[in-house]
């Protein structure tokens, strides 16, 4: 990734960010539960989505898909699903909504809007980029760019349909690679919402969330190179 000058963004920023995020979101969290009647209105929006009965989940879903279709920011209904599911069911419709919504913008990208597309993000340098990678190893780009904050997370939803990326292909490896980072942000979410209406730290929660951090600090290394070898090869 490139500054507004051109320069290469050091490598050790990127990965940066999203621990930044992560904390600022946990620390956010934290501070609200002290200052806030945030359990109070946790509990009446659970109790609104638990009057919904089956339709609860679908509504949360809904919403995260239109969302992700408008281009808006998930992460703060990916960490809202931790407060309002828990960590289990919280990431399983996080992680059905935004494949479904990624894939709804991959395929808008694709057929339906693809020279509207097209005009938004054919002159940034990151969609050509993006463009240039898919076209040796579509599967292993969609892996790393889900895993790494490289590209915004909206652009790749539609960047991708226009490039030669198999659809099904896209979805599977989304998906997969969009695990680790709903984890991270639900069942952190998770363990800030419980040990603040319950007074009580999910263990179990903790061990997860720092079982992924560990996995994404071991991959990060090898995913950088491998995708500095593809834009040797595609240079």
């Amino acid at each position: 990734m490139t500054d507004s000058t051109g320069a290469a963004e050091p490598k050790s920023s990127q990965g940066g960010r999203r621990l930044l995020l992560f904390a600022v979101v946990v620390l956010g969290l934290f501070v609200a539960g002290r200052v806030l009647p945030l359990a109070e209105w946790l509990g009446q929006t659970r109790t609104w989505i638990r009057d919904l009965g089956p339709w609860g989940p679908a509504a949360f879903v809904s919403i995260y898909v239109l969302a992700t279709v408008l281009a808006m920011p998930g992460t703060p209904l990916t960490v809202a699903a931790g407060a309002l599911f828990g960590g289990f069911w919280g990431t399983v419709w996080v992680s059905v909504a935004s494949t479904i919504g990624a894939s709804l913008a991959f395929l808008i990208a694709r057929y339906v809007a693809r020279d509207a597309i097209v005009d938004w993000l054919g002159d940034k340098a990151a969609f050509q980029r993006l463009e240039r990678l898919t076209a040796r190893r579509a599967a292993l780009v969609v892996l790393i760019t889900r895993l790494l904050p490289i590209f915004p997370f909206n652009l790749l939803n539609f960047g991708f349909g226009l490039t030669n990326t198999p659809f099904l292909t896209y979805i599977a490896v989304s998906w997969i690679a969009m695990l680790p980072g709903t984890i991270l942000y639900v069942v952190g979410t998770q363990v800030i919402t419980d040990a603040i209406s319950a007074g009580e730290i999910p263990w179990r929660a903790v061990a997860a969330v720092v079982g992924v951090l560990i996995l994404l600090a071991a991959l990060a290394p090898r995913l950088r190179r491998r995708l500095a070898e593809l834009e040797g090869a595609a240079s």
